[in-house]
């Protein structure tokens, strides 16, 4: 049967899979916090991120899209992360990556991309305890800048900072 049949999947077109960045429209908006609720679940299973979605929807609407640049990564149609970042502060949000995308270089991609859109240098706040995040953000350029407590959950956080170098 071929495969653009009734009940088959279509033909895959060479480069379907290549990661592609687009910027974040609010149709994106239930996909983008179904992957951070997915992904920071994945990654604290403890916590219950199914009752902090409305929060998050809140905070994303009123506190990140008014003010960052999202950009969205996608792999085969498929949203495989997403950063976002504020270039007037230099603040980067979040980086947010399926947990099936770890490891394939999306992560790298957005951190590329926050640079570029924040090219005097980036700040972030990351949990102390996210041992690979602290890890990939050293690896790329950040610094440790200090301790802090995150603002929402008083959880110890690293203070990271990367500045372009001339």
């Amino acid at each position: 049967m071929e495969s653009g049949s009734p009940g088959h999947a279509a033909a895959r077109r060479p480069g379907d899979d290549k990661l592609k960045l687009r910027p974040y429209t609010a149709a994106d908006e239930d996909a983008a916090i179904e992957l951070w609720r997915r992904t920071w679940a994945q990654h604290y299973p403890h916590l219950d991120f199914n009752k902090r979605v409305d929060w998050w929807r809140t905070r994303w609407r009123s506190e990140l899209v008014p003010v960052a640049r999202i950009v969205l990564a996608e792999t085969g149609g498929a949203l495989a992360g997403f950063v976002t970042v504020d270039p007037k502060t230099k603040y980067l949000d979040q980086i947010v990556v399926a947990p099936e995308q770890w490891g394939a270089g999306v992560a790298l991609a957005l951190l590329e991309e926050a640079k570029r859109l924040s090219p005097a240098g980036l700040e972030l706040l990351v949990n102390k305890d996210n041992f690979r995040a602290v890890r990939f953000y050293e690896k790329h350029g950040f610094v440790y800048a200090g301790e802090d407590k995150n603002p929402v959950s008083g959880i110890a956080v690293n203070r990271m900072a990367w500045r372009a170098h001339a």
